[in-house]
């Protein structure tokens, strides 16, 4: 069995040292071996919980989502509805989120435009400034 340091880990998976640390600190890796050092020892089962970990962030879980889908990990049969809700509810935040981009994206295209046609001010500054007829 392959062992890491910290330092060693780090570098591999482009996490740094606070957050393994952290990580632990909080549950989401379970309690790490140490040498007779004291230094922190990781094997190849806690890279496969890093690289889950990472995947789930880089789909938008919380940690604390994370940790819940860490622990259906260990019995992923039983754990499939509770999963496909979890990750429903994500899907439906995700969407919300789109929604969001969107009007900002029209909000932002129209500021350009007004902006392009202003004889005086700035039609943008003004919105951001707050001022009523901005848009008008």
């Amino acid at each position: 069995m392959s062992t890491y340091r910290i330092g060693e880990l780090s570098e591999r998976l482009g996490l740094s040292a606070d957050t393994l640390r952290y990580y632990e600190k909080i549950r989401l890796l379970p309690r790490v071996a140490r040498n007779s050092a004291g230094q922190r020892l990781y094997g190849n089962r806690d890279i496969s919980r890093l690289q889950f970990i990472q995947r789930a962030q880089r789909m938008n879980f919380t940690l604390s989502e994370i940790g819940q889908l860490l622990e259906m990990r260990e019995n992923p049969q039983k754990a499939r509805a509770e999963a496909r809700k979890l990750t429903q509810r994500k899907l439906a935040e995700i969407g919300q989120h789109l929604d969001d981009l969107t009007t900002l994206r029209n909000e932002l295209q129209l500021l350009v435009n007004l902006c392009r046609g202003a004889e005086a001010g700035c039609p943008i500054i003004e919105c951001i400034d707050g001022e009523p007829d901005a848009r008008s």
